[in-house]
This record gives C-alpha cells, structure tokens and sequence, in this order.
C-alpha cells in the first residue's frame, strides 16, 4: 500500500504521558494513514497501552501534540469516540445477554437505528463466525468467540479507525489463526486498524507498518519485512549446549557468523546461510544438545535493538 498520497488520520508528535516521575510514554512522533494496519510492538510495560488509551480519547498527555481524525482528543473527545471502535485487552462483553443482544444493545448505544442495526447484526454474525451461537448467552462462547464478538461489536458503528489492544492475548493457536484471518479481511477492505502486540509472529501477520517501542521510547519504525532486512541477517541458527555450557562455547563461534547473542538458554548465530555454518560448526567437532534453523524474526529486530527478548 502506498501512503505517499493517504490521508493522515492520526498525527502524534512528541507525545508524552508521565505518572509522577514515571513516564510511560516518552516524546514519541509517528501517524497512521488511512486504510493501513499500523502496529505498535513491545512488551508489556513499554507503553503500548498508554498509548492506545490517548488515542483512544480516554487519558490525557502530559506534553506534545496528538490529532485524531484531524481534531485534538483533550477538546473534542466525544466526537472521536464516536467515529472509534475499540478492542480493549479483556473483553467486556455482557455475559448474561445473547449474543445478538449484546450487538444490538452497542448500536443503541451509539444512537443507531434499530432497522439499521438489525441489517449489520446478520452482516457481523457473519464476520465472526456466530451465525449459529446468534441467541446463545455469551457466558456459553469460548474465548475466541467472544473475541470476535467484541471485534464485531466495535464495528457496528462503522468506525473510521479500529483500535486492537493485545488482540489474541490468551487465546490458543487456533482460535489466533481464526481471529487473524477476520482481522485480515477487515484489512482487506481498507479498514484502518492500529493494533498493540507483543507477538513478534501477530505483528508480521497483521501490520503493514509498525513502531517498536521499549520503555516508552520508539526503537525503529518500518514494515516487519524492512526492519528485519536492516537490524538482523536472513537466517539464524539457535544452538544449545547446556546453559552452563553456553557462556564458554560462544568464543569459539563467533569468527563463523555475523553476529551472536547468548541467551541464558541458547546461542543464536546470524548469517545468510544458517544450514552452511550449522555443518561448519559440526566439522570443527562441536555437537550442540540441540539446533535449529529458521529465519530471522521481528524477534531478532527487538533483541539487536534492546540487548533484551521480546517476551521475558
């Protein structure tokens, strides 16, 4: 997608958020374009939330500017809400109502039609695969379901930008898989979304563009496939040798591959050609516990920028 000629939807610009002497979000620049999928990855704790709540018109910054859909959150915060639909980390759906009651008590909410509503309820049910759980009690759904009933519900008002906080937190792989296909559709059809993660795996599925952030600072800006190509090499090879072992091993590897880092539990070695330095290394007489080949991720990204893995 080319955003040379989009439209800015959201424009931040040195944008702070601080709790006392804390500060969570730390004089940030970056802007969605319309019909994108933008990304913000980090792990817990980087700022993420915070983030998404400014955004969202629900916390005010502490200093530096933000626009949303070309207006200021802290003057005309009900106005942007309007034209959200937001995903929070936890579903807060009413579990005790239907499903299609809870799509159709959210429409209300926004000051929707009933025949409106009616006609996008059976659109959204199909959406997110609820056709035949239309009058079950919400408690009854499993966690993807419900996921995707919260995703559907915040899409009843036809939302200029959807906002995704840890989409697929808590969810087993199949349901993820499901849930990615939907959000990729929406994609598909240009809707805007701007999703938090701290799966490397959910951001290269999902964004077209992403900031990676740690500690409230943003680390690098890119797609997954240009910060991959610039902060990592195409392959990596994952060694064990025992974690006592691994410390000691790693002098004698580093002169076979472009960069190592040791974890407390594997050596992983960067190169374009995983498989040729594995045999190297096997030649020399050293016989890892175990290995692995595989290419390189916005994991590796997160580690060359950090010092530190994405998930600790």
């Amino acid at each position: 997608m080319s955003l040379k000629n989009s439209e800015e939807l959201i424009i931040a610009r040195g944008l702070t958020k601080k709790f006392g002497d804390f500060t969570a979000v730390d004089g940030i620049d970056f802007s969605v374009y319309k019909g994108e999928s933008f990304g913000l990855l980090g792990p817990n704790g980087a700022g993420k939330s915070t983030t998404m709540r400014i955004i969202g018109a629900t916390s005010q910054r502490t200093s530096g500017e933000i626009s949303i859909l070309g207006k200021d959150p802290e003057k005309f915060g009900p106005q942007i809400r309007a034209h959200l639909g937001v995903i929070p980390q936890k579903d807060n759906l009413d579990e005790q109502l239907s499903v299609t009651e809870n799509l159709y008590i959210y429409g209300r909410y926004f000051g929707l039609s009933s025949k409106f509503i009616k006609g996008k309820i059976e659109e959204l049910l199909e959406f997110a695969q609820l056709e035949e759980k239309r009058d079950a009690k919400v408690e009854s759904l499993s966690g993807g379901m419900k996921r995707r009933l919260t995703i559907a519900r915040a899409l009843v008002s036809e939302p200029d930008i959807l906002m995704l906080d840890e989409p697929t937190t808590g969810l087993d792989p199949q349901a993820r898989h499901i849930l990615w296909d939907r959000l990729f559709r929406l994609k598909e059809k240009g809707v805007t979304l701007v999703i938090t993660t701290h799966f490397m795996d959910e951001a290269e599925q999902l964004c077209e563009r992403l900031i990676v952030i740690d500690r409230g600072k943003i680390m690098a800006e890119g797609s997954p496939a240009d910060l991959i190509k610039r902060y990592s090499s195409k392959e990596v090879l994952e060694l064990r040798f025992g974690s006592e072992n691994n410390e000691t091993v790693s002098d004698q590897l580093r002169d076979k591959c472009e960069r190592l880092e040791v974890l407390p539990d594997r050596i992983l070695l960067y190169s374009e050609d995983a498989e040729h330095v594995l045999e190297e290394i096997m030649r020399t007489g050293m016989h890892p516990r175990t290995s692995l080949v595989r290419r390189s991720s916005l994991e590796d990204v997160f580690l060359r920028l950090t010092g530190r893995t994405l998930i600790e």
